[in-house]
């Protein structure tokens, strides 16, 4: 095996489980979305190219392509005369967004919690409490800001790559 392929196959693996244990993804997927993140540059893998790459059942691949798409993390094209999907990483900006909509929910749940505490807050711990979830608040924005900057970067760089292909 030359070294590139090994270390292809160690990146792979380190990508499979870290979406293992922070997204907590099923490990067949998690290998799917790192082996299509490294392999689809531009040209996408077909359901044919994962089973084979996954030694994987056909079953248990579709399931987890199916998994992967409906979580947004993968997207596919198909081409005229071609039946075949071919499946790719869904642009950063699309995925981060998705972190955008959870920070969306937080700050709903948060304006709801600091609206209770300051009616019903009376003992220290209490009191203790609001301002720890003030200043969470504070943190949560602060990542919507950072956020929002970084998609926008990421929609920059795809906009150009897309004009120059």
């Amino acid at each position: 095996m030359s070294d590139i392929k090994k270390e292809k196959e160690e990146l792979i693996e380190m990508f499979g489980i870290h979406f293992e244990n922070f997204h907590n993804m099923p490990p067949l997927g998690a290998r799917i979305f790192a082996t299509v993140i490294l392999d689809c540059c531009s040209t996408g893998m077909t359901f044919e190219d994962l089973v084979e790459r996954m030694g994987a059942s056909k079953s248990s691949v579709s399931t987890n392509l199916n998994l992967l798409l409906k979580l947004g993390k993968i997207t596919y094209y198909t081409l005229p005369g071609d039946r075949k999907k071919y499946f790719k990483p869904s642009p950063f900006s699309e995925r981060f967004s998705n972190y955008m909509k959870m920070i969306e929910f937080e700050k709903i749940i948060l304006d709801r919690m600091l609206a209770y505490r300051e009616k019903t807050a009376v003992c220290i711990a209490e009191k203790g409490d609001l301002e720890k979830t003030r200043a969470y608040k504070e943190h949560v924005l602060q990542m919507e800001e950072l956020l929002t900057s970084t998609i926008n970067k990421f929609k920059e760089i795809e906009k150009s790559k897309a004009s120059n292909q």
